[in-house]
């Protein structure tokens, strides 16, 4: 199970009843933010989100209202007495960018980890989660990220008990380890069957529609994409300044057969993105226009 909480929604400013972009996945008691914009604090605290758990922060880019709110967290988050370390992920540079950031956020009493991007995709394990980092277009270096939970088959009691494989060893097995016993091997995949679905977020934001995008999001459960822009009139100041409509957003959406589509990073001029919303459900019927704080809990499918 993964919970989802998109913080914010808004691009370029922050706005009353906006605030800047970020996002939360939860699982198995863990937390990784994906941006840290202005307002994110709030957020966090309006849903009840503790700071304490975050243990990786993913940065698809350096503009402020990207990674503005990180100081403030860091503060809070060392001030809730932890200790444990935190990974901070980020394009080129992320160590200097944060270091540079921590002058009004130092003495903090845990260390950073830091992963810096280096190729178009990158994928990390992290944890027990896969990450996937890969590079879009945007005006400088810009990341998307795509967190993936795997799902093992189903174990087969009958099969087991035919190969006569004490019950007490059964769970190691469950997690893919050998069992050795009477001198005979036993392996996972002699009572374990093929590989069920497993769970899929892959979020963009601040890009140029890129093939790479649909390649990634390709038939995600949850795909949170940037809609800067619905009117029409701005689609040449979309590709001037390398954003996304929300209508480029939707065609991917349904290039990638995604089960469901939140549309973000909203600019400030636009004041009621849902009035677009029953055009855009004609390009992909299953799209939301997401506001701050949107909750969803992915399960695994029913066997």
């Amino acid at each position: 199970m993964i919970d989802v909480c998109l913080l914010g929604t808004g691009g370029m400013m922050p706005l009353p009843y906006r605030a800047l972009t970020a996002l939360a996945l939860r699982y198995n008691g863990r937390t990784i933010l994906v941006d840290c914009g202005e307002g994110t604090q709030i957020s966090m605290r309006q849903q009840g989100i503790s700071f304490n758990p975050i243990d990786v922060v993913c940065f698809t880019h350096y503009h402020a209202d990207h990674i503005s709110g990180l100081p403030g967290l860091l503060l809070s988050m060392g001030n809730s007495d932890r200790t444990e370390p935190l990974t901070i992920i980020g394009p080129r540079d992320v160590e200097r960018v944060v270091n540079s950031l921590r002058i009004i956020a130092p003495g903090l009493p845990f260390k950073i980890n830091f992963i810096e991007l280096k190729e178009d995709v990158e994928v990390l394990d992290i944890l027990g989660l896969t990450l996937t980092a890969y590079r879009v277009n945007h005006s400088i270096l810009c990341y998307g990220y795509s967190v993936s939970l795997k799902r093992a088959g189903k174990f087969d009691p009958v099969r087991a008990k035919e190969l006569n494989i004490p019950v007490q060893y059964w769970r190691e097995l469950q997690h893919g380890n050998e069992v050795v016993y009477e001198g005979e091997t036993f392996t996972s995949d002699m009572v374990m069957g093929g590989e069920r679905k497993g769970l899929k977020v892959t979020y963009c934001t601040d890009t140029r529609p890129v093939p790479i995008i649909e390649e990634i999001a390709k038939d995600s459960d949850l795909f949170i994409c940037e809609g800067m822009y619905g009117d029409m009139d701005k689609a040449a100041d979309a590709r001037d300044k390398k954003h996304m409509m929300m209508q480029e957003a939707c065609e991917i959406a349904r290039k990638a057969d995604v089960a469901e589509m939140w549309l973000t990073h909203y600019s400030p001029s636009m004041n009621k993105p849902q009035e677009y919303l029953e055009e855009l459900r004609k390009l992909f019927p299953r799209v939301v226009v997401a506001k701050d704080r949107f909750v969803k809990e992915l399960k695994f499918e029913e066997s």
